[in-house]
């Protein structure tokens, strides 16, 4: 293989755990999406290829709310993203998180997500 930049590295771990996390109707998938300035989140039925519930730090919702791209900022997208999927009647999900390590943003990303009310 050689060596990988940081960007194909992700990729890898992507479709590595790719393989493994899937959504399907009952069980939809939590999608995480992390850039240089904001955090994105969806939920996804892999099955219909749609997205269904989206959030991101960009929310009109959060707008005044949050302050920069913080671990506070993507626990409130999560808190966010799991109140939109109540009001979508959506309760069981997978979290994949995209190739990114379950530490920090993304780590208080599904925190919030949990305690708005989505099971993983």
């Amino acid at each position: 293989m050689g060596r990988k930049n940081a960007k194909e590295a992700r990729e890898y771990r992507k479709s590595r755990i790719r393989r493994k996390v899937h959504g399907t109707p009952e069980r939809l998938r939590l999608s995480v999406y992390r850039g240089n300035c904001h955090i994105y989140s969806q939920i996804i039925d892999d099955v219909r290829g749609v997205t269904l519930v989206a959030a991101s730090s960009l929310s009109p919702e959060l707008k005044g709310k949050v302050k920069g791209f913080t671990v506070e900022t993507a626990k409130q997208v999560g808190e966010l993203l799991a109140q939109k999927a109540k009001a979508a009647g959506i309760e069981n999900v997978v979290f994949d998180r995209g190739g990114y390590r379950y530490h920090g943003k993304v780590k208080a990303l599904s925190e919030g997500a949990r305690s708005g009310g989505l099971k993983f």
